[in-house]
């Protein structure tokens, strides 16, 4: 949320999260101060290029429907059903019980916005949704926080309940992991400790059983829009970020 309203009031141009600005007020001082001193101009962005990239895919997967389903798995406070205002397909939002009870408290829900507290890693969730449409399937910052083999059994059950489905997921390489894990370690939440990561992309497909669709680096539309509008620091971070995949979205096919 802090990165959200941090582009949007700095860079509009690339990312505009109305919804996350308005919220900036019920967010305590306090919370936003310290993780805008322990974050660089890099850091924050890193969190908005994935936001960016997955509303363009969204975009992509509606035009190609004319009703359909976008899942989005671990939605926490997650705005896209505001940014996007889809009306041929339902959002169905998901996360832990008191998630979504805070998501409701704070966000509502909308007329095509379904919001269910549920573990995803326990299939049961997908009972309320009609799996027969075509489905996306969205997991944002999810994965690496767990172990490859949860990861893949998630996928597995996914891929027997989704016949029209398809999943988007961001990840990172192991070089990725591991700056990752020593940023969230200077943000003070050492307990946050990443495990997944992806070296090989079509690898990683083929043991899921799946197509990979498409393979996109982060910064591409981010360099191209903002250019010398950011620091110095955060074009070459970029650029390498990119040119190594140290931080990659997945698309997949599930069936």
């Amino acid at each position: 949320m802090a990165a959200r309203i941090y582009a949007s009031k700095r860079f509009p141009e690339y990312f505009y999260d109305k919804t996350a600005l308005s919220l900036e007020e019920k967010i305590p001082a306090g919370a936003l101060e310290r993780i805008s001193k322990s974050s660089s101009e890099y850091t924050m962005l890193a969190s908005v290029a994935r936001y960016y990239n997955f509303d363009e895919m969204i975009k992509n997967f509606l035009a190609q429907h004319e009703k359909c389903n976008i899942v989005n798995l671990g939605a926490r406070l997650e705005t896209a059903v505001f940014r996007l205002q889809a009306k041929n397909a339902v959002f169905y939002e998901i996360d832990l019980p008191e998630v979504i009870e805070l998501r409701k408290n704070i966000l509502g829900a909308k007329e095509n916005e379904t919001l269910i507290g549920a573990d995803l890693f326990a299939p049961e969730w997908t009972k309320r949704i009609n799996t027969a449409l075509p489905s996306l399937l969205i997991v944002s910052g999810v994965f690496q926080y767990f172990r490859e083999e949860k990861i893949l059994q998630f996928l597995s059950d996914v891929k027997k309940r989704f016949p029209n489905g398809e999943l988007i997921f961001d990840t990172t390489n192991e070089i990725g992991i591991k700056y990752v894990n020593k940023y969230v370690q200077k943000t003070g939440n050492a307990s946050a400790q990443m495990y997944f990561y992806v070296n090989d992309c079509p690898a990683f497909a083929q043991k899921c059983g799946m197509e990979l669709l498409e393979q996109r680096t982060f910064y591409t539309a981010a360099r191209k829009m903002l250019k010398r509008k950011l620091k110095l620091y955060t074009r070459i971070a970029m650029k390498v970020c990119d040119d190594g995949g140290r931080t990659v979205i997945l698309h997949l096919k599930l069936n």
